[in-house]
């Protein structure tokens, strides 16, 4: 290293945000993830053993990922590269595993790979770490926020070990602001700060388990606050808020909070809680998620979950789309907003989504039935020499409509797709269909 890029990591780390510089170096010093690092558990043991295998960090930002990483490659014997999935390709890789074939050749040392943002790979690069892999060349670690489960090759992901880490608990994230308080080496503990308990408080919580978030968020209100007439740095709850970070949201469209979202989002219409459904909407509408996505899964709602038992739904929700794509955002949350209301509090049945479905298999998986003479279309010249139309009972010619005969094939005809709930209207369909047949619930 030349003197000027030695000046230039100098300046890096004296300049680095708080969160950098207060980085841990060993498990010691780690603060949350007991799950994995508690004393006993299996990282931790692995890390004190030096046997570490290839492995995926997988959690929010700010819960410890990269610094996970850091902490193996303090305490391994092994070598150990790391790249970064935004600006590394094919060739680095190549590169980096040439360094790990010369390092088991010559000083029989395997190298660990680190990759920050693995979900960034495309499947040829991540193909090109898959032999390697593979054969105990490399030892591979990712760090993502994204589900692997989506976003690895799972040849690749097979051959790795998913370690999922959670948003930091509270008292990890209090713990943490008092270190970077208190830390004179790299924190700012050359200062004499006071900060209010409501200040604190608020910090955490607005935080939500990312401990970057919250120390670089203290180390811009600690330096843009004046000093008192005594020297002393006063945080109060408006400081805070006005020097805070502004937190993006959770809520990637093509990731795991997209999915997770709208998943709490149907369950909590489905399950009848008007509260947690407009919850989730919230959250949705304030992360810019397309509306008309939103109106569409109301939609799908209102007919597998909320069906027969109110009809009505469906002409709601299918209203609430047609609103919304005329009206736009934000007036449109309002429309959403009413129509996933109506959702969660109708009357549930999910007998029609049912009987589709078992319908659907019997036309798959069974001997495909033959339409009965009796329903084949008799309106053109010769039909009646087949037998086409003969013996059908025209419905309307009979008291209330209704005559019953054979609909289904001879190998189905008694069988029961549709089977209607006492759920609301459905109740109504179900004693209807009940006096037509003769049948008693």
């Amino acid at each position: 290293m030349d003197l000027f890029t030695l000046n230039m990591e100098n300046q890096l780390k004296q300049n680095a945000p708080l969160a950098d510089r207060m980085r841990p170096k060993s498990i010691s010093e780690f603060v949350g993830q007991s799950h994995i690092l508690g004393e006993g558990k299996f990282l931790n043991r692995a890390i004190k053993a030096d046997r570490i295998n290839s492995m995926i960090f997988y959690g929010p930002p700010g819960t410890g990922k990269t610094t996970l990483a850091m902490i193996i490659a303090n305490s391994t014997n092994m070598s150990f590269e790391k790249l970064s999935a935004v600006t590394s390709g094919v060739k680095d890789i190549r590169e980096v595993i040439n360094k790990a074939e010369e390092g088991l050749k010559l000083y029989n040392k395997k190298t660990i790979l680190f990759i920050d943002e693995i979900h960034r790979f495309n499947k040829s690069q991540q193909d090109a770490l898959l032999p390697f892999v593979e054969r105990g060349i490399i030892i591979l670690i990712g760090a993502t926020t994204e589900n692997p489960y989506f976003e690895v090759n799972k040849a690749l992901l097979s051959r790795m070990m998913v370690i999922p880490l959670k948003p930091l608990m509270e008292e990890d994230i209090h713990k943490i602001i008092m270190n970077g308080l208190a830390n004179k080496e790299k924190g700012l503990g050359h200062y004499k700060v006071n900060i209010s308990d409501e200040a604190m408080d608020y910090l955490i919580t607005i935080s939500d388990g990312d401990g970057r978030l919250a120390l670089n968020s203290l180390e811009i209100a600690v330096l843009s606050t004046p000093k008192d007439d005594e020297g002393i740095i006063n945080i109060d709850l408006d400081t805070i808020k006005e020097c805070l970070l502004v937190k993006s949201a959770k809520y990637d469209k093509g990731g795991d909070e997209h999915y997770d979202t709208i998943s709490a989002f149907i369950k909590s219409m489905r399950g009848s809680d008007p509260d947690a459904a407009l919850y989730w909407l919230a959250k949705m509408i304030n992360a810019g998620e397309d509306p008309k996505f939103i109106a569409r899964r109301i939609i799908i709602c209102a007919s597998e979950d909320v069906g027969n038992a109110d009809p009505e739904a469906l002409n709601v929700a299918v209203s609430a789309f047609n609103a919304v794509n005329v009206i736009g955002m934000p007036e449109g949350r309002i429309i959403l907003a009413q129509a996933a209301v109506y959702v969660a509090c109708a009357p549930k049945s999910n007998a029609s989504y049912l009987g589709i479905n078992k319908a659907l298999d019997d036309v798959r998986n069974k001997k495909i039935g033959k339409v009965p003479n009796h329903l084949k279309d008799a309106s053109y010249k010769g039909a009646n020499n087949l037998g086409y139309g003969k013996d059908y009972k025209y419905p309307h010619s009979y008291e209330n409509s209704f005559v019953e005969q054979q609909y289904l094939p001879d190998e189905f005809k008694d069988v029961k797709y549709y089977e209607p709930t006492n759920n609301g209207y459905e109740k109504i369909i179900k004693e209807n269909l009940s006096k037509r047949f003769d049948k008693k619930d």
